[in-house]
């Protein structure tokens, strides 16, 4: 069997003995070298081949997000993941953009750091629990943000249809307040079902109400 090749990168020796030691029963992990920053770990990979690097941030020369991005461009095959104490989103963010493919707290235990490395190692990703959550609850802040943001814009004759529909106005009884046909009004009352997602009559009324085109 092959084994997977791990390089450590943290600057703290008993991190990287317990890891390594957590390793130890592992037959398809190897871990073949270590490295206390960044400089350290860019030598390292300059004359050796590994399939994963196990990289911290905070590191007393060369950080880990500058060093990944290097480690990214350089040697492509090569998979990082930050094994860090940092969850904040902005730090996660970061990482990302570097290219890690993995993001692990230190509080992780031996059985899912060996998930990540296989993972990473075969070309996917793993990201633990509570990060994959920040990501989410991140991507959804921006989802709503960019929604506030943007809010949907009404013709006039639509705003017009709309504001009669929410008043109980009947298509025929709008057509003729209007001076069009029964059909445009028809076509007008589906395209705003569609446009503002709605799922009938009672959701038109209710966005109508929300953005103020009527009032109670």
């Amino acid at each position: 069997m092959k084994k997977i090749k791990v390089l450590l990168v943290d600057d703290h020796p008993l991190i990287r003995e317990g890891i390594k030691n957590s390793m130890m029963d592992q037959e398809s992990i190897q871990v073949i070298g270590e490295a206390q920053n960044g400089e350290e770990a860019l030598s390292f990979l300059s004359e050796n081949y590994v399939d994963v690097v196990l990289m911290d941030i905070n590191m007393s020369s060369k950080g880990g997000l500058a060093t990944t991005k290097e480690i990214v461009g350089s040697y492509p095959k090569v998979g990082v993941i930050i094994l860090t104490m940092h969850n904040e989103v902005s730090i996660i963010q970061e990482a990302l953009k570097a290219g890690a493919l993995g993001y692990l707290l230190k509080t992780t235990n031996s059985r899912e750091l060996k998930k990540a490395i296989t993972e990473v190692a075969n070309e996917g990703t793993y990201f633990s629990s509570e990060v994959s959550e920040k990501i989410m609850n991140q991507l959804i802040k921006r989802k709503l943000e960019r929604e506030s943001n943007n809010p949907i814009k009404l013709t006039k004759r639509e705003t017009e249809i709309l504001k009669l529909i929410s008043e109980e106005f009947n298509n025929h009884e709008i057509a003729e307040k209007l001076f069009i046909s029964q059909r445009t009004v028809d076509t007008h009352r589906r395209n705003l079902i569609q446009k503002l997602q709605a799922k009938n009559t009672a959701g038109l009324v209710r966005f109508a109400l929300k953005n103020k085109i009527i009032e109670v």
